[in-house]
């Protein structure tokens, strides 16, 4: 299946310019057109195949470009997908301005926490889909009750955080890789605090076992360094009760922090705090990309071959799996 991406821009309220702009790139099934002028234009049209297509929202982290996981929205869009990744410069933290998944710090406080959602960007996002669908090459092929949120370390959590049908209906289900859900000591927590989480969708939750960013940020949590998975392995043990077999626990062997990501920005700080992979990122690549598929084609197509596909995929003996579990 031939991919194509178009690019968008969306304003956030309550933000000042020039910080308040969200660009997105925007991935979707296409069709290799015949007609010249679509070709001169670089506009292919829509693949219906596997229309009304269900929509993932990729949260990004912390000053980790969209473009780092291009590689992701391509192969769920070739699933027949449409895939939307975003870069929202904005200063989250007083004094730092940054690549941000748009977490709202404030509404995490203890008084605060899962009464209202955690993120900026969301409202927006889901915004931009309902013009998509209204207006332009994707109009009325999006499925607006089929909306998937991934991401990957902050922009996972927001992901997981806010997949919460009492907050915006419309979400189906919800992935991330290298995040857990304890709670900073700033904002008043105690020390080695676990977040609950919504727990009423299905959740795909990935670590690796190299994960140094997780390891070398735990005095922020008030705890000792000790695994690199064990604030992973505790979020999916103390943030969710289950009960549906269709939450999930995947650990990744000598997967780190940025096994996710095409190329790693060597220039931004955070990268310094990861151990080294001990394997090829293309490895873990195309494991996770797998992976996640599959768990979206299983838990919002409802495809029972795909079920089948995972089944066989976490419980046959793969070196780059170190463990899975499901409640």
């Amino acid at each position: 299946m031939t991919v194509r991406a178009f690019f968008q821009a969306a304003k956030v309220e309550g933000f000042q310019s020039p910080y308040d702009t969200i660009h997105l790139k925007i991935f979707y099934p296409a069709q290799i057109s015949k007609r010249k002028g679509e070709r001169n234009r670089e506009i292919l049209p829509v693949d219906l195949e596997k229309a009304p297509f269900p929509v993932v929202i990729f949260f990004n982290g912390f000053n980790c470009d969209a473009q780092q996981y291009q590689w992701l929205a391509v192969k769920l869009a070739e699933r027949g997908l449409v895939v939307i990744l975003f870069n929202w410069i904005a200063e989250m933290i007083p004094g730092i301005t940054s690549l941000t998944p748009g977490v709202d710090f404030e509404k995490m406080k203890p008084t605060i926490y899962r009464t209202v959602p955690t993120t900026l960007a969301l409202p927006t996002l889901l915004a931009k889909v309902e013009q998509l669908q209204s207006e332009g090459i994707l109009a009325g092929m999006l499925d607006l009750q089929r909306i998937i949120l991934g991401g990957h370390s902050a922009g996972g959590r927001v992901a997981i955080e806010n997949a919460d049908p009492d907050f915006f209906p419309q979400i189906a289900a919800s992935f991330g890789y290298g995040l857990h859900t304890m709670a900073t000591l700033l904002l008043g927590y105690e020390a080695g605090t676990i977040l609950s989480l919504p727990d009423s969708l299905p959740l795909l939750l990935m670590g690796g076992t190299c994960d140094g960013v997780i390891m070398n940020n735990s005095d922020l949590y008030g705890v000792s360094p000790g695994n690199t998975t064990t604030p992973v392995i505790r979020t999916f043990q103390e943030a969710i009760t289950g009960g549906r077999n269709d939450s999930y626990l995947v650990l990744l062997d000598g997967a780190n922090h940025f096994s996710i990501v095409d190329r790693l920005d060597s220039t931004l700080e955070t990268p310094l705090l990861d151990f080294p992979a001990t394997q090829p990122q293309e490895s873990f690549r195309l494991l996770m990309g797998e992976i996640i598929s599959l768990f979206i084609d299983t838990y919002v197509r409802h495809q029972p071959e795909a079920s089948q596909s995972l089944e066989q995929l976490l419980n046959t003996a793969n070196p780059l799996i170190k463990s899975f579990e499901r409640k």
